[in-house]
């Protein structure tokens, strides 16, 4: 099951936002679609990626200004993994990429600078269990 590559599970129809978006209608659509992370996309090609933890966290503090765009906050540096690698790599990938105890519990998946998918640690554990 470990060695099944994650294009075999990913999600290929992936929710997304663009950098110009208002941060509050971003957090609006992680609520709606029930997502933890909304990849950031220019073209289709990945450039950044937002969390519903930390832009909630951040909207309850007050700490944006009203009009405060995505592309103002959104993380960079962004951890993703290939369509090609298998679950154990993604697995690996998931929980080396945090300090501490955490895990990323979504990854987005490129290609060629290009978002294909996304896969989170729901979908393996739904196909390794």
């Amino acid at each position: 099951m470990l060695e099944k590559k994650v294009s075999q599970i990913m999600t290929t129809d992936v929710v997304t936002t663009t950098p110009e978006i208002d941060v509050v209608y971003a957090f609006e659509k992680l609520m709606e679609f029930k997502i933890s992370s909304l990849p950031v996309v220019d073209n289709n090609e990945l450039i950044g990626i937002i969390t519903a933890t930390d832009v909630g966290h951040n909207l309850i503090l007050d700490k944006y200004e009203l009009g405060t765009k995505v592309e103002e906050i959104m993380i960079k540096e962004v951890i993703t993994i290939s369509p090609e690698d298998t679950l154990e790599t993604a697995i690996k990938v998931m929980k080396e990429s945090t300090q501490g105890s955490g895990i990323l519990n979504q990854l987005p998946v490129v290609d060629d600078g290009k978002l294909v998918g996304i896969i989170s640690d729901g979908d393996i554990i739904q196909e390794v269990f």
